[in-house]
């Protein structure tokens, strides 16, 4: 059952990130627990009772699948206090709305400053004035809120409930267009095509299930009324033989490339999860771009690893050896190789020469965007794991050609 209830749930990376800031005790975790109605947060009249950012991904009409953000007070204080409100503001990379809770407005400055990171990032935002069931007064307090930081602000009591509807619907109202329109495989295909995909299943296959990219595209294949067949990479051939009917294209695990390669027709169109990924979460030219780089690095350059999950590393895992082995192989020289993982993303990426990135399945497209946003004002290029994989192989320019791309070595 609890496989079952995985597969079923929207996945994080998926959801509407709504996240709460604002000044300690302001009410932040109250109103998450009001938009809930449920106890979620740990509520406490002592500052700073919440450290680190907490997610919680609900159900909530009118809104839907959501993740709610609760963080650090910004006014923390202390060195433990300066981490807790850096840790916060990180916090902007993957939000889509961001609510400010005000509940007394003798000194603004700390939602100036997030407000005009909030215009920055171009995150939405709303405001909220707290607890006015103990404050008459609190409609003067409205307005000199919105005239001083210049955005609309809603009232509400956390205690009463008052007002919650009202910023639900304010919510729903504000949600930005984050790629609605984007697609992992449906623009490709048609009603009716068949669709091959190849799943190895190895060592490194979490056992009874498949992995998050597999899901989500047999999901989009079905949404666009397309038949999904998924098959090992040693049953591809004799698959395709028994189709009687031409796939519109083959979508491959990009470690299986050079067999699937081999076994698939020139005619019929082929590509792997992870550049899929590239495009429906990231910049697909920009990481093609960014490939060019590994046969110019140099044995004094530094590459950064970067995976947006932890998991379990296999003897022969991709991002901590594979891939470090096929770039020295390209470069016919040592090169220097640093990883991270999770939301732990480096900030300064001045050293590094390159960046492969995986394909960000675990992450919202918001946060890759932000991190080759990132890397490009660095200067630094940025490739994901499936380009790098295919170019490697040789492969490339036939595993772009889907999109419309060419690419020559």
């Amino acid at each position: 059952m609890k496989g079952l209830k995985k597969m079923n749930t929207t996945p994080r990376s998926e959801r509407l990130h709504i996240a709460i800031f604002g000044k300690r005790n302001a009410g932040k975790s109250s109103l998450i627990n009001a938009i809930t109605n449920q106890p979620i947060a740990i509520v406490s009249p002592t500052p700073g009772t919440t450290t680190d950012p907490v997610y919680k991904s609900m159900e909530i009409l009118p809104l839907g699948p959501v993740v709610l953000v609760d963080t650090a007070g910004i006014d923390d204080v202390g060195e433990l206090g300066k981490l807790r409100v850096e840790k916060t503001l990180e916090v902007l990379n993957r939000t889509d709305i961001a609510i400010l809770v005000v509940s007394e407005i003798d000194d603004l400055n700390f939602e100036k400053q997030l407000i005009k990171l909030f215009r920055e990032k171009k995150v939405p935002s709303i405001g909220v004035l707290n607890k006015i069931d103990l404050d008459k007064d609190y409609k003067e307090k409205l307005s000199y809120l919105q005239s001083t930081l210049g955005i609309k602000f809603l009232p509400v009591s956390c205690a009463t409930l008052k007002g919650i509807e009202e910023l639900k619907n304010e919510i729903a109202r504000s949600v930005p267009d984050v790629g609605e329109d984007l697609r992992i495989v449906g623009d490709l295909i048609n009603p009716g095509d068949f669709v091959v995909l190849v799943v190895p299943i190895d060592k490194a296959a979490p056992k009874g299930r498949l992995i998050l990219p597999q899901q989500q595209t047999i999901r989009d294949i079905l949404d666009s009324d397309a038949i999904a067949i998924v098959t090992k990479e040693y049953e591809l051939k004799e698959t395709l033989e028994n189709l009687g009917k031409k796939p519109a294209i083959v979508v491959t695990d990009s470690q299986a490339f050079l067999k699937v390669d081999a076994d698939t027709p020139p005619d019929i169109p082929m590509t792997s999860f992870s550049i899929l990924f590239a495009r429906y979460k990231g910049d697909l030219f920009e990481f093609v771009e960014g490939v060019k780089k590994i046969k110019n690095l140099k044995p004094s350059d530094t590459v950064l690893i970067a995976e947006a999950c932890t998991h379990h590393r296999q003897s022969d895992d991709i991002g901590t050896v594979k891939i470090p082995r096929w770039i020295r192989q390209i470069a016919g020289f040592d090169i220097n190789f640093e990883w991270v993982s999770g939301y732990g993303y480096k900030k300064d990426l001045s050293k590094y020469a390159l960046i492969v990135h995986c394909g960000g399945c675990m992450i919202t497209r918001r946060e890759m965007l932000y991190r080759i946003e990132l890397a490009k004002s660095y200067g630094v290029p940025i490739t994901n794991y499936g380009i790098m994989i295919a170019y490697v192989h040789g492969v490339l320019p036939r595993a772009l050609k889907p999109f419309g791309i060419e690419f020559k070595y």
